[in-house]
């Protein structure tokens, strides 16, 4: 069954079908996903638009995700839906093999700025050393018929290829307007098969950034129970990758490794956050970090939090390291590197 959105208006509790519309002009959706990715729903920073590829076709997004991979973003447009497909993978064959002067030219072209200050700009953190290990493709459409959908599915299933679909449908309700957003498949199943062919294996475990500043402190995640990022969407949307019962090994930028626990609650604003044991609100206790409430009516620039049962933990001054080890920029990411995910569980006693 091909995919249908549908949007109702909740009034004394009653339901009303809000009409579906048409978007006057598909350039006006891509203008939006270039002016805010975020409305995808992935972590994604558009680094070029319009790309003429060497086969002459023209890439409408081009854009950079936090580990380095680059990700094809097509409208369907007026293309037929096997056609768009077609031209999606032919786009794929080509953006495989750009280097990091390719994308940082890409980059300059569109923004006026390098790559590298672009991304540092966006995700607050460096860019990786290797870039482009891996693709990924999004087809944007408001709708495709059943036979795209399967060759999706079998593409992802059978051959585990990053490729997806999302869907916008546009509603009007009066003078009210609305977007709607819906993908054919998770983008983390697919993301998760797609890295299963060619990364190591997860160890289980999650990556999470602590470190400190004005804003948190890891005095205050011990006692409080908890880890946070914020101070801008970038930094607290990846904590919403964090799962309840998912186990996470804290690293403290400069130390190292300073903590072990299961998440126990999944983000949440600051001000929302409370602390079971004494059931009070975190920002009604004394904090260690001067600045913790700042902006915390903002969902865009408040820390989120993501509440922490801790089995084991160490003084930032007594963090378990050795030369090698794993360490990475995100606040949130998998841990695949098993000689670290080993040294942790004898470490911390897991």
């Amino acid at each position: 069954m091909s995919f249908n959105m549908d949007l109702w208006k909740v009034s004394d509790n009653s339901l009303t079908l809000v009409n579906k519309s048409r978007l006057d002009s598909e350039e006006k959706l891509e203008n939006w996903i270039a002016d805010d990715s975020s409305i995808l729903g992935i972590d994604i920073l558009i680094i070029g638009r319009q790309i003429t590829s060497e086969y002459r076709g023209r890439i409408d997004l081009l854009g950079i995700t936090p580990e380095g991979d680059l990700v094809i973003i097509e409208l369907k447009k007026d293309r037929t839906p096997r056609d768009i497909i077609a031209q999606v993978l032919d786009y794929a064959s080509w953006v495989k093999n750009l280097a990091y002067s390719d994308a940082d030219r890409i980059a300059r072209e569109y923004k006026n700025k390098p790559l590298a200050e672009l991304f540092s700009d966006y995700y607050g953190a460096s860019i990786p050393e290797s870039i482009n290990a891996n693709h990924s493709m999004l087809i944007v459409a408001s709708d495709l018929d059943e036979s795209s959908e399967r060759i999706l599915e079998y593409l992802t299933d059978e051959y585990k290829i990053n490729i997806n679909a999302v869907f916008f449908n546009f509603f009007k309700d009066g003078d009210n307007e609305y977007l709607g957003r819906a993908w054919l498949l998770d983008p983390e199943d697919v993301q998760s098969q797609s890295e299963s062919r060619k990364l190591k294996p997860w160890s289980g475990y999650w990556f999470v950034n602590v470190g400190e500043g004005p804003h948190r402190n890891w005095e205050d995640n011990i006692k409080y129970g908890y880890i946070g990022a914020g101070q801008g969407i970038k930094y607290s949307r990846p904590l919403k990758n964090l799962s309840k019962g998912d186990k996470v090994f804290a690293y403290m930028k400069g130390f190292g490794y300073v903590g072990y626990g299961d998440v126990e609650k999944e983000a949440v604003m600051i001000k929302d956050f409370i602390v079971e044991n004494i059931n009070k609100p975190i920002l009604k206790l004394p904090l260690k970090a001067p600045m913790a409430a700042e902006n915390s009516d903002s969902p865009e620039l408040s820390d989120w939090v993501v509440g922490i049962k801790w089995f084991k933990t160490v003084p930032k001054n007594n963090a378990k390291n050795f030369k090698g080890i794993f360490a990475n920029q995100n606040i949130v990411c998998k841990l695949r590197h098993q000689e670290t995910a080993d040294f942790l569980k004898r470490e911390f006693e897991v």
